[in-house]
């Protein structure tokens, strides 16, 4: 069994892609011919010339009458000339060959027919509604260059020249090892402590989506002997590349570098970049292999980072990203990165007034759902010590920017059936899309104060008045003029595993449990200090009353984990993590739009008042809508 793996070196991102394409350097790719039928998105061997010229003839351009233009000079609206038809004006269909000693066609809605006799009544100009030979192209003529990605209308362009084929390069071949003994197909639900092998999907479309081609090995246990084997085996196909997902890290488990040092060459160990630090780069008998990391960000930014340029330098052409428009963005939470590694973050792009804003997605290499859910990918180059709030940052579009222009962004509590609300904005305006950011509803109104969203969703709690929200828009937004409408009336309770094993059956036996709360500034931490303030308990008697969460299902899943007994929250969190629910009482959860922000918002306010979503709403247990849609007065 070989001993914990140490780093050779932390190599800079640039030096690290100067071995891998050093390693991966080859010959021109071997060559196929195509039907152009199969050939989309091939990469052109050799250039393509006209073998005819398109068109091939003179054409007629219209339908109508091909004529000689110096028989139609004299022409006028009180002095129309008469044309004996085929002698010298002959009908003629669009696409026509023109008939000899005619230059131009007069459209039939130009011309008054009669007895083997045509009148017209203005002059027509030689090649008028005429598509000469060669037009579009000469024969000998070059069509498309080498190394070209073939797009839907080239291969028009080639058969209109006269080809019914096209050479291209070999896609390349890509071959995947995943390994892992926790590791269960998509196929499969997993159990506790195993995970479900989705890195070489993604990566296997990457590799599509650049032009290559994958095979597959089966999964395999972390061990010496298994990769061992694997690796024989695919280096006996002679792919052009072979990836080892995981095991590429220091672990005591991860074997992929002992092996390659053993079976051929290890050149990298190590890259200065986040996420994706433990890539590992060799070669075993001349083909290259990487070590991708397991964690699927780490793995995905590989894949962009790493393998699509190889396999972009072997067809050719640009990385997919490559020509990505690159924007100047507005951070909008101090970003802390690691000195000495160039970082990659992804980012939730929105307009709010003159300002792109960015704000940085969940990080952690195993977060896949930033990757969903980003608009963009922002590079921190080493040497940097991050980017602090209101500082720009350029971001690499991943969604075009028109696209998130348009995007409605929401800063503030979080709240369940939100995601609800932007299935149905998205149902009814698909080039519209809503999202949100949960950051407590004190911080959405502050967000509002800076700028930085179009809403804010908000429960807060006045106790001097009972009311919600309303007594805090002086406090937080400073006369900033405001729209408050109520999403809903939702049921806030406490969240306990199934059975209730603990009996809890009020706030007071808190005292005696795990808890798990929500964030300094949210909603329905400020409910919960309310009521433990009428019973005198204080946070020092509450054990895990500093475990804080940011969701309600995050709360949810700290207890169906059972790292806590209970937790305040939603009674739509306990269903979706099938937990026993504990009623508290009835809130009302409010959306603060500031009337700058109106215009921008009025497809979400509509679909409010959507019966489909509102049948919808009020069918989720722990909500009412008696007030939905409606506007507050402040």
């Amino acid at each position: 069994m070989p001993e914990r793996n140490i780093y050779l070196e932390d190599i800079p991102l640039d030096d690290a892609l100067v071995i891998l394409f050093y390693i991966g350097q080859r010959g021109p790719l071997p060559t196929e011919d195509l039907p152009l039928k199969d050939a989309l998105g091939r990469v052109t061997a050799e250039p393509i010339w006209a073998k005819l010229s398109s068109p091939h003839y003179h054409a007629a351009a219209m339908d109508g009458y091909a004529v000689r233009a110096s028989d139609t000079l004299n022409a006028t609206e009180t002095r129309p000339v008469s044309l004996t038809v085929n002698r010298q004006a002959y009908p003629v269909n669009t696409g026509d060959p023109m008939p000899a000693d005619t230059d131009a066609v007069i459209m039939i809605e130009h011309v008054e027919e009669g007895d083997k006799k045509i009148l017209i009544r203005a002059p027509v100009a030689p090649r008028q509604h005429v598509r000469l030979m060669g037009e579009d192209m000469v024969a000998t003529e070059l069509v498309l260059p080498a190394n070209h990605q073939l797009r839907p209308v080239d291969l028009g362009a080639i058969a209109g020249c006269g080809h019914h084929t096209v050479t291209v390069y070999q896609k390349p071949h890509v071959h995947i090892i995943p390994t892992g003994s926790e590791l269960v197909p998509i196929t499969q639900s997993p159990e506790a402590g195993e995970i479900i092998e989705y890195n070489s999907l993604v990566l296997s479309a990457q590799i599509e989506e650049i032009g290559g081609r994958v095979s597959y090995g089966e999964m395999i246990p972390d061990s010496v002997e298994h990769l061992r084997e694997a690796l024989q085996e695919a280096v006996a196909a002679n792919p052009d590349l072979i990836l080892v997902l995981s095991g590429s890290s220091a672990g005591s488990r991860d074997f992929t570098a002992h092996v390659l040092q053993e079976m051929g060459t290890l050149e990298v160990h190590g890259v200065a970049v986040r996420p994706g630090h433990p890539v590992i780069i060799g070669s075993i008998k001349g083909i290259p292999v990487m070590g991708v990391p397991g964690y699927p960000v780490s793995a995905a930014l590989t894949g962009e980072i790493f393998i699509q340029p190889l396999l972009a330098k072997w067809l050719g052409i640009s990385p997919p990203h490559s020509t990505n428009p690159r924007v100047e963005a507005v951070m909008t939470r101090k970003l802390v990165s690691h000195t000495g590694d160039d970082d990659f973050v992804r980012v939730a792009l929105a307009q709010v007034g003159d300002k792109l804003l960015a704000t940085p997605l969940t990080r952690g290499a195993g977060v896949i759902t930033s990757l969903v859910r980003a608009d963009g990918l922002a590079h921190i180059p080493r040497f940097s010590e991050g980017v602090d709030m209101g500082q720009p940052v350029t971001v690499m579009l991943y969604r075009p920017l028109h696209l998130i222009q348009k995007t409605i962004f929401a800063m503030g509590s979080h709240d369940p059936m939100l995601d609800l609300l932007s299935q149905y904005i998205a149902a009814r305006y698909p080039d519209i899309r809503f999202t949100s950011a949960n950051v407590g509803s004190m911080g959405g109104l502050i967000a509002l104060k800076r700028g930085e969203a179009h809403l804010a969703g908000s429960h807060l709690l006045d106790p001097a008045t009972g009311d919600y929200n309303l007594p805090y828009l002086d406090k937080y937004l400073g006369g900033i003029p405001v729209r408050v409408i109520t999403f809903a009336h939702r049921e806030q309770g406490m969240l306990v595993a199934k059975g209730n094993p603990q009996n809890i059956e009020a706030l007071s036996d808190l005292v005696r449990v795990r808890f798990v709360n929500r964030q300094r500034g949210s909603g329905t931490r400020m409910l919960l200090d309310y009521e433990l303030a009428k019973l005198g308990i204080t946070a020092d008697d509450i054990a895990g009353y500093e475990h804080e969460e940011v969701t309600h299902l995050a709360v949810a899943t700290a207890i169906a984990s059972g790292i806590a007994d209970c937790g305040l929250g939603v009674r739509r969190a306990a269903l979706a993590l099938n937990l026993d629910f504990i009623p508290v009482g009835w809130e009302r959860y409010d959306l603060i739009i500031p009337e700058a922000s109106i215009d921008h918002v009025a497809p979400l306010i509509e679909t409010l008042h959507d019966e489909g979503f509102r049948e919808a709403l009020a069918a989720q247990p722990g909500y009412d809508i008696r007030e939905t849609g409606v506007t507050l007065p402040t």
